[in-house]
């Protein structure tokens, strides 16, 4: 048993590395945690093998970077500490910085790249390569804002 931000979790000691601390931390700290009213870019994304879901809401400036963001994030630890780190770094960013740091984060967990690209903090995700089983909800919040800026128009 684990205990983070006033939360308990139990942790199977063969996936403890894959849930450490800061994964938990950051799971419990989640920016932007709840949707935005009125005009936005909404995207969806779930992923299939565990279910996790997150829903992210953009507003963008007149060059296309995010002004405003929204999540609803039912995951996993994993997913939760992803949507926390997409989070609390996406404000200001571009259509194409977003696409390039989910690209380099799946590069990352695949094993086709050493490090985790330029978004500050997905280092945290190293234990988790290997569970090829938890890639799909550590990309979810990536993968939602990446599709959300590219679909927004410019304000």
């Amino acid at each position: 048993m684990v205990a983070v931000a006033g939360r308990c979790f139990y942790i199977p000691p063969v996936t403890l590395a894959l849930y450490s601390r800061d994964i938990l931390r950051l799971a419990a700290s989640i920016p932007h945690h709840s949707r935005l009213e009125g005009t936005r870019v909404s995207v969806e994304k779930s992923a299939p093998i565990c279910g996790s879901r997150v829903v992210v809401d953009v507003v963008t400036d007149g060059e296309g970077r995010i002004v405003a963001l929204g999540q609803e994030v039912r995951a996993c630890a994993l997913g939760q500490a992803s949507a926390a780190l997409m989070g609390a770094h996406a404000i200001g960013r571009s259509p194409a910085e977003l696409a390039q740091a989910r690209d380099s984060l799946a590069a990352y967990l695949s094993g086709a790249r050493e490090d985790p690209g330029g978004w500050p903090g997905l280092a945290v995700f190293a234990d988790a390569r290997r569970f090829t089983a938890r890639h799909g909800a550590i990309l979810l919040p990536f993968e939602a804002v990446a599709e959300a800026a590219a679909r927004a128009p410019a304000q």
